[in-house]
C-alpha cells in the first residue's frame, strides 16, 4: 500500500516552524501547552461538528482519515492502460472475454463496470449505473470535506470563547495584581489553539479530502468514458487519445510520448 507523505510533511513544515518561532522569540512551551483550554478548543469543535451533523456524517469523515493519509489510490492517467487493453481484448476477443480481466481491474468501479459489459448490459443502462456510482460517491466524498471544514470554522470562535471564560476569571483576580500578567496570557492559549487547530489540522484535512475525492472522481468519469467507448466498439488507439485528451495528462508529456513512439518506429 503506498502512502502519499504530502499531509504528514506539510504539517510537519507547519508545526515546525511554529516551533522554530517560538524557539527564536524565548517563548515557553509549558505556556502553551496547557490542558484547560487545549481540551475546551480540541473537545468542544469536535462536539459541535459532530451536533451540527448526522451520526452517519461523522461516521463517514472518520473513516475517510485513512484515505486522507493515504492519498489517492491512483492517478487517473494510470486507468488508461487497462482502458486501452480492455478495448484491445474486446475487439479481438468480444466483450464477454472482459469477465477474465475481473481479477485484475485496478479498483472495484473498473471490476464492477467490466462484469456490466461482460454480461452484455445496454449502454443507457451501463451509463446509468456507473453516473450513479460516481454521483454516490461524489455525496461521500463532500460529507467528510464538509465536516472537517466546518471544524475548521468552528475552532477560532471557540478558542475566543475560551479566551473570555478565562478572561472573567482574571477579572474576579484584580485584587492580585502580581498574578495578572501570566493569568492574562494564559486566557489567550485558547484562541491560539482555535486558530491552531483550525489552520493547521482542520482546514488542510478538509482541503485534502476535497482534492483526493476530486482526483478520484476524475478517474471514475475516465473509466466511465472508456467502457463506454469499448462497448461502443472505439479502436483502441483512439480511446487511448480520447481519454488522454480528457485526462490531465500535461501536453508537454504527450508530445514526449509521441515523439518516443515515432523514434521506435523509426528504428524499426
Amino acid at each position: 500500500m503506498t502512502v502519499d507523505p504530502a499531509f504528514i510533511i506539510g504539517v510537519i513544515l507547519a508545526f515546525g516552524a511554529l516551533v522554530a518561532m517560538i524557539t527564536m522569540e524565548g517563548a515557553s512551551f509549558e505556556a502553551l501547552l496547557i490542558p484547560a483550554p487545549m481540551i475546551l478548543v480540541l473537545g468542544s469543535t469536535i462536539g459541535v461538528g459532530i451536533a451540527s451533523h448526522t451520526l452517519r456524517d461523522t461516521i463517514l469523515a472518520v473513516q475517510s482519515l485513512g484515505r486522507m493519509v493515504r492519498g489517492p489510490k491512483m492517478t487517473p492517467e494510470a486507468v488508461i492502460p487497462f482502458l486501452v487493453g480492455y478495448a484491445e481484448k474486446a475487439r479481438g476477443e468480444g466483450l464477454l472475454a472482459l469477465e477474465q480481466e475481473l481479477d485484475g481491474a485496478p479498483d472495484a468501479f473498473t471490476r464492477q463496470a467490466l462484469q456490466a459489459l461482460a454480461d452484455g448490459t445496454d449502454a443507457e443502462d451501463l451509463q446509468m449505473v456507473m453516473d450513479d456510482e460516481i454521483a454516490a460517491t461524489s455525496s461521500r466524498n463532500r460529507v467528510a470535506s464538509k465536516f472537517f471544514g466546518s471544524l475548521g470554522g468552528y475552532a477560532p470562535t471557540i478558542g475566543i470563547v475560551g479566551t473570555v471564560v478565562s478572561l472573567t476569571h482574571v477579572l474576579e483576580k484584580l485584587d492580585e495584581p502580581d498574578h495578572l500578567g501570566p493569568m492574562i496570557a494564559a486566557a489567550f492559549v485558547a484562541t491560539l489553539w482555535g486558530l491552531l487547530s483550525a489552520n493547521f489540522i482542520w482546514n488542510p484535512i478538509a482541503g485534502r479530502l476535497n482534492r483526493i475525492g476530486a482526483v478520484e472522481l476524475e478517474r471514475m468519469t475516465l473509466v466511465s468514458e472508456g467502457m463506454l467507448a469499448i462497448q461502443a466498439g472505439s479502436a483502441p488507439h483512439l480511446l487511448q487519445e480520447r481519454l488522454e485528451a480528457l485526462s490531465s495528462v500535461k501536453p508537454k508529456a504527450k508530445k514526449q510520448k509521441r515523439e518516443q513512439e515515432s523514434s521506435v518506429e523509426d528504428i524499426l
